[in-house]
């Protein structure tokens, strides 16, 4: 099950952005380039994750 470690890894990543994001979000002296840059890395592994979700074979 490789893939779906690899997943857990993931999601586990992508969680992490979004604490970091929202914490960012809640001080005032956010830096919106660093915030950017949060955001973009956030949406990769989400398109990562449902790109190989989407390649995962059926399982009957």
């Amino acid at each position: 099950m490789p893939l779906e470690n690899h997943l857990t890894e993931l999601e586990k990543k992508h969680r992490a952005l979004e604490r970091e994001i929202q914490d960012a979000l809640t001080r005032p002296s956010a830096d919106d380039m660093r915030l950017a840059e949060l955001k973009r890395r956030k949406l990769q592994l989400k398109d990562e994750i449902t790109r190989l979700r989407s390649s995962e074979p059926a399982v009957h």
